[in-house]
Order: structure tokens, then sequence, then C-alpha cells
């Protein structure tokens, strides 16, 4: 190492060790013939804070395991991690519940695993050892104690990169921070800012052309796709109908890009508040997504029927988790769906199906029991208070801004 700072770098590497070893991660070995070891490397970050200041420096020892082959030498993956609507939820019954949140760190939560293979990986640079007949590490069932070293972090102002903020009756999420960065890093793609993210008239089409900075059109579509995910639903169908055409990007396309910036630079104050009321999940969305269906719908009926049953299962999954927690006090009420469509509506509630299509008859018949087992109710609601519709369709300037006060996006 031969920077300024090698000395705190140094300092991560044996910290990083030391939480290995402590960990009973793994255990020294000779390589049995015929076993293939794989490689070790050092990755380093330096942690900041939202001021650009460091806050500590990491060291990371990881494997080469993209040279293991599937289903040879592993067959599976996973890693465990929080949704970020499960997140926002607990957040939300934080501001109805007037609780505190506080947030704790686990020290090398992913080193706490149980592997059912061994896999030998070669020593990392740098780590000595006497005996030089050890050819290889092997990895082998981790030390899982019933304490895990924690970190205290206090009350949470920052969570995933999210600004927290927390006044007497509400909590607000923010990301202005991230989204200032986003429009200082592709400033050249933005000249004014802009009432509206994608213009109504706009009907965007594939290139047939060659492709324009495509992987600069890719790293500002992922940018974006972080903040639509965690704080700003507004912008989540013109996110998702830009990122259709990541590989192979038009000019046309770039202009879209382009207006969803100028939006946000204008929108960059807004806050997803959530406000305490007693007894119901009120005040900013907690779940949303926009995408297109993986299947043909034959008419507007049916395709309303796959976004509902959709939202069922999300909302079935709400349920699950605030019953999880219990700090819902029971029993737990139907979580009513808002639908514009009154054919779907009266389908929904209807026990005959005539419907020659099997895909929406497993849906339909998905919908019919979460609404009889009390799950879900659906409601009607006209088109223009319907909250569902930026997430399908661009809107006018009005429109705009009555879908994101009613998400509860607020400066």
């Amino acid at each position: 190492m031969s920077s300024r700072d090698a000395s705190l770098w140094k300092e991560a590497v044996n910290d990083e060790m030391d939480s290995i070893l402590g960990n009973q991660t793994w255990e020294l070995a000779e390589l049995p013939k015929g076993v293939k070891s794989i490689g070790s490397k050092w990755v380093f970050k330096m942690k900041l804070i939202l001021d650009g200041s460091i806050f500590a420096f990491k060291a990371r020892l990881v494997s080469k395991c993209y040279k293991q082959r599937e289903g040879l030498d592993y067959f599976d993956t996973y890693a465990s991690d929080a949704r970020i609507s499960s997140i926002r939820t607990l957040i939300v019954v934080s501001a109805i519940k007037c609780l505190y949140i506080h947030q704790m760190d686990v020290k090398t939560a992913f080193l706490n695993g149980y592997l059912h293979y061994e896999v030998y990986m070669k020593r990392p640079e740098g780590f000595v050892i006497q005996d030089t007949t050890i050819n290889g590490i092997s990895e082998t069932k981790s030390y899982l104690s019933l304490n895990f070293k924690m970190k205290d972090l206090g009350e949470v102002d920052i969570i995933l990169g999210i600004k927290v903020k927390r006044t007497n009756d509400q909590i607000s999420l923010s990301q202005s921070h991230y989204i200032e960065k986003i429009l200082t890093k592709f400033q050249q793609l933005h000249k004014k800012e802009s009432n509206l993210p994608f213009e109504p008239s706009v009907h965007l089409e594939k290139n047939s052309g060659r492709a324009v900075t495509q992987l600069e059109y890719a790293s500002v579509i992922g940018c974006l796709m972080y903040a639509t995910y965690c704080t700003r639903p507004d912008i989540a169908f013109d996110v998702s109908k830009l990122s259709q055409y990541t590989s192979n990007p038009s000019l046309e396309h770039w202009r879209a890009v382009s207006k969803v910036l100028g939006y946000l630079k204008r929108t960059n104050a807004l806050n997803l508040t959530y406000t305490s009321y007693p007894g119901v999940l009120e005040g900013g969305a907690v779940s949303w997504a926009s995408k297109k269906q993986t299947c043909i719908s034959h008419s507007t009926m049916e395709a309303e029927f796959i976004a509902l049953a959709a939202a069922g299962k999300e909302a079935e999954w709400m349920r699950d988790l605030l019953l999880d927690i219990q700090l819902w006090p029971g029993p737990m009420p139907s979580i009513p769906m808002y639908c514009d469509s009154e054919a779907t509506l009266s389908k929904a509630y209807n026990s005959v199906y005539n419907g020659k299509s099997r895909q929406i008859l497993l849906r339909r018949n998905y919908v019919r029991q979460v609404i009889e087992n009390g799950t879900i109710s659906v409601v009607y609601v006209k088109s223009c208070r319907n909250l569902a519709d930026p997430l399908t369709k661009p809107l006018t300037r009005d429109l705009v801004s009555v879908a994101t006060r009613d998400m509860g996006l607020k400066p």
C-alpha cells in the first residue's frame, strides 16, 4: 500500500481478518488431490456520510466465486436482506404508534452463515502461515453464536442512504442529497426544470438505428431506479418505461430522460411523508410497482384482473408482516383495493367465471380467495382519483400535482 491512508487501510484489513478468525469462518487445511481452489481478493471502500466526509475505511475479503460452475460447484445462492417496502411499513407503524426508531449494525453479518458443501479458497495475500505444507483454506460450517457483535448506531437519521426526519406527528423520507448527486453527474442532460416527468403526447418506440451512448443511458436509468425504488413513486412509470430501451437508446429516449431529470430538479425538495393517524396506514405510499405485464390480456378487464391479483399478493404480504411484528391491534381489517373498472369489480365478487383464458382464471380465483378470507376488499374509484394511474401512464400537469400529493410527497 502506497497511499497516504495506508495505515488506515491496513487497520481495516486487520479488523476484517480478526472478524473472520473470530467467527471461525474457515479452518486451514491441505488441498485434497483432484480438488481445485478458488482465488481471493481484497475489496476496499470508504464509507461516506451525507456531507461527503469519510465515516470509515472498510476492507472485505471475498472469494472469486465467479469461477465456480453452477450445478457442479454450487446449486443455489441466497443472501437475505430486507425489502424496502418492509422498512417503509415499519416506519409507518412507528409514526402511528409514536415510536422512536433506532438502528443497529451487525458486524460482519454474512460471516455467520452455513455451507452445505466445502469450498477451498487460496489464502489471501499477506496472510502469513508458518507451515508451508498448507496449500489452501477450507470454508466450513461457520460459528453461529447466539450473540452477534453489534454496533449501536443510535436513533435513525439515515438508512440505506435515505434521510429520515422526524417531527412530533410525522416521519419524512428524503433522497434529496442522492438526487442532487444524479443531477450533478448528468448535468449536461437537463438544461431546465420541468413540471412533468413525461409528456403525455410523446410515444416512444424502439430504436432501429445505432445506439446513442448506451452505457451512459444504462447508468442514468440505474441511478433513477434507486430513487424510484425508495422514495419517488411519482416517477415509477417514467423510469420503467425508459428502462425498456436500455439496450439501444435513441436521441428521442435521451430527450425523455432529460425530461425526468428536469422534473427531479424542480421537485428535489419533495419528501415521502407519513403522518400519525390512529388505526390506519395513512399519509404516504408504502409499496408501489410499475412494470409490464408478463402475459397477454384480451380486454381491459383481464388486464385489471392481472394487476388486481398482483396487488392482492402485496396486500396479503403486508397483512402478514403487520401481524408478525405484533404492534397492530387485532382483528386486522380488510385492505381496500381501489379499482376504476366496474366490469372487474363485478367479476371479482361474482362466483361464476365464463372466460376461456386459464391464466386469467387462476388470477381471478386468487382474487376471489383473498376477498372471501377478508384480506382485501375491492372498491370502485373514479379514474381521476385512482392512485394507480400515475404508475400506468403519463399524466397532465394538474393530475401529476394531485397524484404526488395523494402519494404523500410533500415539500
